[in-house]
């Protein structure tokens, strides 16, 4: 494994991380994320991402369980967590990053936990409404009160970004360290080119999601949605247009071509591709069964098969 700053900070996250988007209490219960979890950790992740959103908490729930389960020292793993939609109907206890929402909902979260902090902490969406210096401050408190090591951002605009960055900056706030942007593929405009001026001037790391585009770039979908995927979820209709686009589709299966010249799996090629990017920290991976664990962690293998040459021809791919 190899392990990466998390941007201009001195934390070291593994290039291969793993999330619980989905999974965690929709296909995964706490024995088969235990599993997962331990799969990854003997591959050498020692990232492991969270939300509170994700199954109304229980995703942190089930994490916590599993950590405690498989009884790691506390200091050999970073685990995260992100708020903004919140698990209330109140009016400051959803689609929010004012301050009582971030205060309470961090310690909500590390009770589901069972931990005393978590290692970086995000905030989920922008918020509109809040001012952007009452939520860096905030971010701020928590990182002061030991509940969290860094904070961050997720799907923030690069603008929006700077401006967190430059308050904190200006008044010895500590500042955002690290944006947690959808990456793949067939998703690349805002890591590379929106974010680019924020690597060199904010040191900002980046903690990307969904390198297979929710599955699609493992092919699985050229047919239609199988039975007991992602696609097939209650509660992710949202995901069937993109995963049903015939030209989305068609792409993939040039994509699939250049693979199968390769002699590796598409999701694996699709992964490696993300870690071919400098500016990435960590591509945090998803699984439902351990084997999908193991084969995720093969793409690190991928990464050197990546020549120019082998890069022009996933360019031309997505080209068509």
């Amino acid at each position: 494994m190899e392990y990466r700053r998390l941007g201009r900070s001195g934390l070291k996250v593994s290039a291969l991380s793993f999330g619980a988007w989905v999974t965690y209490g929709n296909q995964m219960d706490e024995d088969l994320a235990t599993g997962c979890m331990k799969a990854a950790r003997e591959a050498g992740v020692n990232f492991f991402d969270n939300a509170e959103v994700y199954n109304r908490g229980n995703a942190e729930r089930i994490m916590g369980q599993s950590l405690k389960k498989l009884g790691w020292r506390r200091g050999s793993y970073v685990v995260s967590t992100k708020f903004f939609w919140g698990l209330h109907d109140g009016p400051n206890e959803k689609n929010t990053l004012n301050r009582k929402y971030l205060l309470e909902a961090m310690d909500a979260a590390l009770e589901r936990f069972e931990l005393s902090h978590v290692d970086i902490v995000y905030a989920h969406r922008p918020d509109d409404e809040t001012p952007v210096d009452e939520t860096v401050l905030a971010f701020h408190n928590l990182v002061e009160r030991g509940k969290a090591h860094y904070w961050g951002t997720s799907e923030w605009s690069a603008e929006r970004f700077k401006a967190a960055w430059d308050f904190a900056d200006r008044w010895h706030l500590h500042r955002p360290v690290v944006e947690q942007p959808q990456y793949n593929l067939l998703h690349r405009e805002r890591v590379e080119v929106e974010y680019a001026p924020l690597y060199a001037e904010c040191g900002m790391g980046t903690t990307v999601w969904s390198p297979l585009a929710s599955g699609l770039l493992t092919g699985k979908y050229n047919g239609g949605i199988p039975d007991g995927s992602r696609g097939a979820l209650k509660g992710y209709e949202w995901l069937r247009s993109s995963l049903t686009d015939e030209d989305k589709i068609k792409v993939v299966k040039r994509l699939g071509m250049v693979a199968d010249g390769l002699g590796v799996p598409l999701a694996q090629l699709a992964i490696a591709w993300c870690l071919t990017n400098p500016n990435v920290s960590t591509v945090i991976t998803g699984a439902s069964r351990v084997e999908q664990v193991v084969e995720n962690m093969k793409a690190l293998d991928v990464v050197k098969k990546l020549t120019p040459e082998v890069r022009d021809r996933i360019d031309a791919a997505l080209a068509g």
